[in-house]
């Protein structure tokens, strides 16, 4: 079958939709169209239309939820740090592909056959690099509104608890990791310059082939200036300039309870010791880890 030019760009055009031209307003008929609203108005980062897609006990807690806790939904919800733009499209079985594009990049969501029994549906999706789920929806007020992701009900106030503690569990491993990586390259410096860096910016980056004692690039250019992943970073000379071990290096949160609980220390035998100090230092006295 040949197409004529007129119906070539007609097709064209459809093939990726704006959701400005669908209704978004809770009340779609169809299964996987309020689904796909709902990951349209998450990746916009629009609560209110967001809330539309929930039943009447979540959208409640929802709001409820205080302004960081809904963002940070949204976020996980729609697989991007930041609001994006929309597209739907359609696959070569005719199953609805949605795509959030944000500056970060592009998470991309695939459909495929919803089952629906009387007034429950499920919805196989795929997203791209990540492991398919299953969204589930159930008849309410007119409408279809999410009440399932994968086995777990949408329970949103435990749902963005969990999500908020596997956040902090995250950024205090990445502090970890940054102490003893700025541990290494106090190492790496005083092995290259005979002696230890008075300064955190002194390991920083440097010029292409201006590596020196002022700008030695061990570390990147944001635990140079001593914060990283919601972390201040303090480094400190504690014992003679000769010393194989005569440094401490600090990490504590820069926002307590949103960016991190623990505070941790990198003593002078690089031992580090962690504890909930409310946001202040952790000390010598603070138990180890291993």
């Amino acid at each position: 079958m040949k197409f004529a030019p007129v119906a070539l760009m007609m097709i064209a055009a459809l093939a990726c939709v704006s959701p400005d031209a669908l209704a978004q307003d809770g009340r779609e008929a169809d299964p996987a169209a309020a689904l796909t609203a709902a990951l349209n108005a998450a990746c916009r980062g629009n609560e209110l239309m967001f809330a539309n897609y929930l039943t009447a006990d979540s959208a409640a807690a929802f709001k409820a939820l205080p302004a960081d806790q809904r963002t940070q939904f949204l976020e996980r919800f729609s697989l991007s740090d930041q609001p994006g733009r929309p597209l739907i499209s359609a696959d070569d079985r005719n199953h609805t592909v949605v795509r959030c594009v944000a500056p970060a990049g592009t998470a991309e969501f695939r459909f495929g056959d919803a089952r629906v029994h009387e007034n429950l549906a499920f919805i196989p999706v795929s997203a791209v690099n990540s492991q398919q789920t299953e969204f589930g929806l159930v008849r309410e007020s007119g409408g279809w509104r999410l009440v399932s992701l994968g086995l777990v009900m949408l329970d949103i106030p435990q749902l963005a608890k969990q999500w908020a503690t596997g956040d902090l569990d995250a950024r205090e491993d990445a502090a970890i990791a940054n102490l003893r990586g700025i541990a290494d390259a106090v190492h790496t410096y005083k092995n290259a310059w005979g002696k230890l860096p008075e300064s955190l910016e002194q390991l920083g980056p440097a010029p292409k082939n201006e590596i020196s004692p002022e700008q030695a690039s061990l570390v990147n250019e944001h635990l140079a200036a001593g914060s990283s992943a919601g972390y201040k970073f303090r480094y400190r000379v504690v014992g003679p300039a000769d010393s194989e071990h005569s440094f401490e290096v600090s990490a504590q949160p820069e926002s307590y309870g949103k960016t991190g609980k623990r505070s941790f220390l990198l003593d002078a035998n690089g031992k580090i010791h962690a504890a909930d100090r409310h946001g202040d230092l952790a000390t010598a006295e603070d138990g180890t880890i291993p």
